[in-house]
């Protein structure tokens, strides 16, 4: 099914700093990055977009593209509302940052100094983490995602069960991508400051920088004026529903909008700045936060294939590299449907921000590269063609090893046991309870009554299957015996049940 076609509509945009309704004229410069982002959104196939560049401590471009909504003709402004996503935790690290500042908490704390029932699967890593390893994705616990993404369950209740979450390595000897850790910042935020982290966030940043529409948790957004989600399902872009990152929010949960983003922007590559002189945080706390704090694998983003980095590090809510002789500090964004960068090339004190509304779209790191070309460093790179080429690259490997891995199935083969009998409740005291029943030979999974999926018979003891949310992709789930030739658990995408008697 195709959907119906539809026309993008191009909202007039603004730039330094003006809000009037009279648009001046754009300079030939403006005028070549303008046709360059429409042409990169068209050629990414994305509904709506959102950008904002600054540079010199002014606002020289920002501008909405296309729609808010497939099939809809509300446009994108530059106050429509996105996810920020990940962004936030660059905002979650300046309020830790100012609790340091203030003599409240150190870097360099043991995180159960603050949080005395914080408790991880080792205790030699319960004892060390300290609040600067909140920050750095190198604690040693693997993602945790499922935590809040299979589960509907607290904050707090998230942070007990990491004490089940075994160690993927030890204490910052490598790097893994950590959520929960950025959770737990934000209960030391509000352990030591005696605020909730969404008012401290909002009370001692947005306020300040007079980020108006800019709202911390998901659940408190309400002006129509916000995007929808986006997300390619049988080779067709469709609507999906919006997810939230409010269960974890200090990793992910803030939606802003272009007008608001420029203003973050501007206090960050100002040394943290604003109106008056004043400063979120000390010079000092300020140049810790993009201080290189932990080495990365260079090929955590795609990107660096093409960039070729000499160096990749993290910051305190940052990822860092070289960029043509200089650093660059940036970060992504992305929830189901939605995506988000923010990048700064602090030598031309320039920085950029994009917004998205399909799920993965990298027209955001074309539009960085690119703008840090064309309003700093010079040049006429097509970072855009070259990213389309190098992720079309990456979707055909992974469609041949989807066909690769088709290929392998034994065909006639029979389950062990009669069908029925896959029937039944399955446990596990980290990843919570599973039901598999019975319906038209097929098994459907209902995992904490959160996550749902439809499987067919694949080979012997192993099914597959969608899931009920068809953006969620295809699972797979294999069964396994005992010694008495009894079911014994199933493995559900890596993670393991026990089948209760």
């Amino acid at each position: 099914m195709r959907l119906k076609a539809i026309h993008f509509l191009i909202f007039p945009f603004f730039f330094a700093d003006s809000f009037s309704q009279t648009v001046p004229p754009l300079s030939p410069q403006l005028k070549e990055f303008d046709a360059y982002v429409e042409q990169a959104r068209n050629s990414w196939q994305v509904p709506g977009l959102a950008i904002a560049v600054v540079k010199d401590g002014k606002v020289i471009f920002k501008k909405g593209y296309g729609v808010r909504q497939l099939g809809q003709p509300d446009v994108v402004d530059t106050q429509t509302l996105f996810a920020c996503a990940s962004t936030t935790k660059a905002m979650t690290a300046i309020c830790m940052g100012m609790l340091v500042d203030e003599g409240k908490v150190s870097w360099d704390d043991a995180v159960i100094k603050h949080l005395p029932d914080f408790k991880l699967y080792d205790p030699y890593v319960t004892r060390e983490l300290k609040i600067r390893d909140l920050f750095t994705h190198n604690s040693g616990v693997g993602n945790a995602d499922f935590l809040w993404d299979i589960m509907d369950i607290s904050s707090d209740e998230i942070l007990g069960k990491m004490a089940e979450v075994k160690p993927s390595y030890s204490l910052r000897s490598s790097f893994i991508y950590q959520n929960i850790f950025y959770l737990a910042a934000g209960k030391v935020i509000e352990k030591v400051s005696s605020q909730p982290w969404e008012k401290f966030i909002a009370s001692r940043i947005f306020e300040p920088l007079g980020m108006t529409r800019t709202v911390p948790m998901r659940k408190d957004v309400k002006d129509p004026n916000q995007t929808s989600a986006h997300f390619l399902v049988h080779n067709a872009i469709r609507v999906i529903e919006l997810s939230s990152a409010d269960a974890v929010a200090p990793a992910g949960s803030v939606w802003s909008c272009a007008d608001d983003m420029s203003k973050w922007m501007l206090c960050m590559l100002d040394s943290s700045k604003y109106e008056g002189g004043k400063r979120l945080v000390t010079p000092k706390t300020w140049m810790e936060m993009f201080k290189p704090q932990v080495v990365t694998p260079s090929q955590f983003y795609p990107t660096a294939q093409l960039t070729k980095p000499n160096w990749t590090t993290y910051g305190l809510g940052w990822f860092q590299q070289d960029y043509r002789g200089h650093k660059i500090n940036f970060h992504t964004g992305s929830l189901f449907g939605a995506t988000a960068i923010n990048g700064q090339l602090p030598d031309e004190k320039l920085g950029v921000y994009v917004f998205g509304n399909y799920d993965h779209a990298e027209v955001r790191h074309s539009l960085m590269f690119k703008a840090f070309d064309h309003f700093g460093l010079g040049g006429t790179r097509d970072w855009n063609a070259e990213f389309l080429k190098l992720y079309g690259g990456i979707r055909a490997q992974s469609g041949k090893e989807v066909k690769d891995f088709e290929a392998k199935r034994v065909i006639n083969t029979t389950t062990t046991l009669p069908l029925e009998q896959y029937g039944g409740n399955y446990t596990d005291p980290l990843f919570g309870e599973l039901e598999v029943t019975i319906q038209n030979k097929k098994l459907l999974i209902n995992i904490n009554n959160r996550l749902k999926a439809t499987l067919d018979h694949w080979h012997y003891d192993t099914f597959r299957g969608e899931y009920d949310k068809a953006w969620n992709g295809t699972a797979l789930a294999q069964f396994s015996l005992n010694s008495t030739g009894q079911l014994a658990k199933i493995n559900f995408e890596g993670m393991e049940f026990k089948k209760q008697k």
